[in-house]
Parts: structure tokens; sequence; C-alpha cells
């Protein structure tokens, strides 16, 4: 009887185990797989003017973490301080600032239409506190 009572316990134990095993990776797939691999950021990549004055967003490179490799010129050549893309749902969204040439904190805050192949958003002219309605077609 004893011998009966310790194989059964043994039973419930594996099965306890079994069940608390099966419940772990349920809880882990709750992660959505498609988050952890890179975006693909490719669509914002190349000359982007804005028609209003002439000022051009040149992407060279956008790496996997969003890290934008970017110049503007206005007209003459002036480095990013910041320079990042993200995507917001389906929305593939862009964002620099401008610390040179007398620009002291100034902001794009863009997103990319697909149906327009433009980028459309807001700027942020720090100097003077005004912010404006802006959008980049691509050259």
């Amino acid at each position: 009887m004893r011998a009966l009572f310790a194989d059964l316990a043994l039973i419930v134990i594996s099965i306890g185990a079994a069940t608390a095993q099966d419940a772990a990776p349920a809880k882990n797939s709750e992660v959505p797989r498609a988050v952890a691999g890179p975006i693909n950021f490719d669509a914002l990549k190349g000359a982007w003017v804005r028609p209003d004055g002439g000022y051009t967003i040149a992407i060279k490179s956008i790496g996997p973490n969003g890290q934008i490799e970017a110049m503007y010129f206005n007209p003459n050549p002036l480095p990013f301080a910041k320079a990042q893309a993200s995507r917001q749902g389906a929305a593939l969204r862009a964002s620099f600032e401008i610390r040179a040439g007398g620009y002291a904190g100034s902001t794009y805050e863009l997103t990319y239409d697909p149906a327009s192949d433009r980028l459309r958003g807001t700027y942020y002219q720090a100097v003077a506190k005004q912010k404006f309605d802006v959008y980049f077609v691509r050259q």
C-alpha cells in the first residue's frame, strides 16, 4: 500500500511539473516575435527637399536600431545633433535635431506618407520658438 501511495505521489508530482512547464512557454509566447527583429527603414533613405525653401535632408543610412546617418542643407551642410527613425504602428517616423549654425535645438518630427512618397510633420524653430507644418518630397 505504501508503494502505491509513493507511485501515486510521483504521478501527481510529474503531472504538476509537466503542467508548469507547459504554462511557461505560453507566458513567453505573449511577447510578439516580430518586435525582436530590426525594422526596415529603407523607404526613408535618400534626399528629401522642402519645397517652401529648398532645405534638404539627405539620409545616407539607417541602422537596425533606428540611428540615422544624415546631413541637413540650408543651403550649406549642417550636421544633425540627433537623428532617429522609429515605427509607431504601421507609420515610419524620423526625428532630427540641429544644434549648429544658429539653430540651437531646432527639430523636425516627420512621418513617412507612402501614398504620396513624402515626409510630413512639424519643424520647431527653437530660436524663434515657432512651430511650422512642413513636408519634404523625394529629390
